[in-house]
């Protein structure tokens, strides 16, 4: 996947802004059942738009985390979590309710929301992933591979990022929180 070298996305209203640098490690559609629940009760935030796709789907854009960064905003971002004890979180902007990214606890990577990218500058889709917890797998398209699971091959391209990486995990603070 050919994409420009640094690229300028932002939230809704612009006030958040990061700057994403050289490939993603994946463009996907998540289709497992936090994702799914996450994004029926983020979309009903106050001047939220719609999130999920038209079959339960969530685009994320994979970048390491050494290749984002925080240009403005950063104070207005709040963390998400599906329950006390969940393992992921997502990252909303507070000023228009734009979720900007997922992130598992000790990962070294952010799953940014495609709709941060406006949709002809987003990066292609290249596989879903997890449709084994979809109702009814058999209504995704198949233009691109539709993985009942996590596949090795997205594993090893993790595993490639972290090792270039250094096996680091950098630790991102937000203090914020939103219930929905």
């Amino acid at each position: 996947m050919h994409m420009p070298s640094a690229q300028q996305v932002a939230c809704r209203c612009g006030e958040v802004k990061l700057n994403v640098t050289d490939t993603p490690i994946a463009c996907v559609d998540c289709c497992c059942n936090s994702c799914r629940a996450a994004g029926l009760r983020l979309q009903r935030l106050p001047g939220a738009l719609r999130l999920l796709g038209p079959h339960g789907t969530t685009r994320f854009v994979m970048y390491r985390k050494d290749r984002v960064e925080f240009l403005a905003g950063f104070e207005r971002l709040a963390a998400f979590r599906l329950s006390a004890d969940a393992g992921s979180r997502r990252v909303l902007a507070t000023c228009c309710n734009t979720p900007i990214f997922l992130e598992l606890n000790g990962g070294h990577w952010l799953s940014l929301y495609g709709g941060l990218w406006p949709e002809d500058a987003r990066p292609p889709l290249q596989m879903r992933t997890m449709v084994g917890d979809l109702p009814d797998p058999s209504v995704l398209p198949a233009d691109v591979p539709n993985l009942k699971q996590h596949s090795l091959r997205f594993y090893a391209r993790l595993m490639k990022a972290w090792i270039a990486m250094g096996l680091r995990s950098p630790d991102i603070r937000i203090e914020g929180e939103v219930h929905a």
